[in-house]
């Protein structure tokens, strides 16, 4: 096996061959896969498959099922790197979402979305991992407030892409997957064949690590599963379903979001940098408790179609600040813990993940408020979790319930 090349080895490389520009090429290729999918998802599940509550909250259950078995990337890890593994499975997710287009049935659907999850999940998981190993810690929240805009710049203009052409050369469906799939598996190839492997600094563990200190980011994570689920499945849903939507619509709604995102999110990381891990989780579950309970609102009340979009935009603002999960825990982390905590995490994150889109599916064809109502009283959890976060987390002062002790074996730093 050829040796990996260290960070510092690395600095010599030219600056597009570096591990911080593959973390940047692979945030930009990931989402065109994905941000295309659910641009068209829910217009071609209704259109193509007739979808209802029911299908769509099956659908989002199978699709985490992967997310729910990312513990599973710890014995992977026993034979294959990393980056190699996170290669993989993006071409996966680009490979899969290609083929969407030609299985417009429930259980075609439900195996081709298994497969791009499996590519996405675990993509993401070993991502994550590598983003808290190659950038300094001091340098985190700005670093990755500046990858979810670059994010958010590749799902634009994907959306952008769609919005153009859509009606113009009256495009199908399994044109713009096969598209948007193919991009991004090429950006993986590109990504296998021009990048030399890199070594992180710390050696990772390749056994499970649940630790007792590290138990309010396992809560702090579940709780984030649960009530992002819930926007996930039945916000573009609603906006679809009860306003009636078409693809260009959703997709220029999206567009927007994800220019907010652009331009916001590199300030939301200097904001976190500054006012540290919890003001900004306090910020972030305190807003989506409210934006919820206004989602409910557009039950309850009746209100318009222009609160539901602009209520959809704000709520899609708040993801940026989720950076403060990745940035709590890597100051808290044993360096060794980061690999096979970033997959034991990524379970914890979806294990609510896994039954809630098909148990709330029943809930909305009934009372669609009642789900958001249900999203908003998880949000007020996770604000009362986050006041446990303390001002300066570190190893030994993970909650405010620490005392400042150290836990034997955690390295002082």
């Amino acid at each position: 096996m050829t040796r990996a090349m260290t960070l510092d080895e690395a600095a010599t490389l030219p600056f597009w061959r570096r591990p911080m520009a593959l973390l940047v090429l692979m945030a930009a290729g990931m989402p065109i896969a994905f941000a295309t999918w659910s641009a068209l998802l829910n217009n071609f599940v209704i259109e193509r498959a007739g979808f209802t509550g029911v299908e769509i909250g099956w659908l989002h259950t199978v699709r985490e099922i992967p997310g729910l078995l990312a513990v599973l990337v710890i014995p992977i890890l026993l034979v294959m790197r990393e980056q190699v593994l996170g290669v993989a499975m993006l071409a996966l997710l680009g490979l899969a979402t290609a083929v969407t287009g030609w299985f417009p049935s429930l259980g075609g659907i439900l195996a081709v979305t298994l497969l791009s999850s499996f590519g996405f999940h675990y993509y993401e998981t070993v991502n994550q991992s590598l983003q808290l190993q190659w950038i300094p810690k001091r340098d985190a929240p700005q670093v990755l407030g500046r990858m979810v805009a670059v994010g958010s710049g590749a799902s634009l203009a994907a959306y952008a892409a769609i919005v153009v052409t859509w009606q113009a050369f009256d495009l199908s469906y399994d044109f713009v997957y096969l598209a948007s799939g193919g991009i991004t598996a090429a950006i993986a190839l590109f990504a296998w064949l021009a990048y030399p492997q890199f070594a992180a600094p710390h050696p990772q563990r390749r056994t499970m690590v649940l630790r007792r200190r590290y138990w309010l980011y396992y809560a702090l994570q579940f709780m984030a599963g649960a009530r992002r689920q819930i926007f996930v499945v039945f916000a573009a849903f609603m906006m679809v379903e009860r306003f009636g939507f078409t693809v260009p619509q959703v997709t220029a709604l999206f567009m927007i979001n994800f220019l907010v995102n652009m331009l916001v999110a590199p300030y939301l990381g200097r904001y976190v940098a500054r006012f540290g891990e919890q003001n900004a989780m306090l910020l972030e579950n305190g807003g989506l408790f409210l934006l919820f309970l206004g989602y409910g609102g557009l039950y309850w009340y009746d209100w318009s179609v222009w609160t539901g979009a602009a209520l959809y935009v704000v709520d899609h603002l708040f993801f940026a600040l989720s950076i403060t999960l990745k940035t709590y825990f890597q100051k808290i982390a044993d360096p060794a813990d980061i690999a096979p905590t970033a997959a034991v995490s990524f379970t914890i994150n979806h294990i609510a993940a896994v039954f809630l889109p098909a148990a709330l599916g029943y809930l909305w064809v009934t009372s669609p408020g009642s789900v958001f109502g249900f999203a908003a009283a998880m949000a007020a959890i996770s604000f009362l979790l986050a006041l446990l976060v303390p001002r300066d987390p570190d190893a030994g002062n993970e909650t405010r319930l620490s005392g400042g002790r150290r836990w034997a074996g955690v390295p002082a730093e």
